[in-house]
């Protein structure tokens, strides 16, 4: 079975779409609802090298690092855009076994919210921020707070 929508839309048309789409959803943290930003006073490596000391600081180990602006960079004229997102953007990924058991003996669904991810994003205007998502009400604000307690130390570096 076809998406109704997609079977409409000439083949010519699909790449540029999902473009639009994926540029959409990664509009600047600041600019979304469901996200915590933190201003940081100085240059994107430096964010970047403070974040990953905060994680590593909790006795948590950094799974994998998202280097999203270099793909975004990489991929633009790919998906039919010529805007510039962000001059950097990283996303740590992690988790905690700690923090993990308690959330998801609470509702072992909530595995779809691992691992969790902490971002540092340089926009063009120069500006750098560090942000993670919010999570819902109940036991996910433990996560919540993790992320905020990474995020002000890395902003305090």
């Amino acid at each position: 079975m076809t998406c109704p929508a997609r079977s409409h839309m000439p083949r010519h048309l699909r790449l540029p779409a999902a473009g639009l789409l994926a540029a959409a959803v990664a509009l600047p943290a600041a600019a979304q609802d469901g996200v915590v930003t933190t201003p940081f006073d100085g240059s994107f490596d430096d964010a970047a090298f403070a974040v990953e000391t905060a994680i590593v600081g909790q006795g948590l180990v950094i799974d994998h690092v998202s280097h999203v602006g270099e793909m975004l960079a990489r991929t633009k004229q790919a998906v039919g855009s010529d805007v510039d997102l962000f001059t950097e953007a990283d996303v740590f990924l992690f988790c905690s076994a700690v923090t993990s058991r308690a959330v998801m003996e609470a509702d072992p669904m909530n595995i779809a919210h691992c691992p969790y991810g902490v971002f540092v994003a340089e926009l063009p205007g120069g500006e750098v921020l560090i942000g993670h998502k919010t999570y819902p009400e109940g036991p996910m604000q433990q996560v919540q707070d993790l992320l905020s307690a990474i995020v002000a130390e890395a902003a305090a570096f």
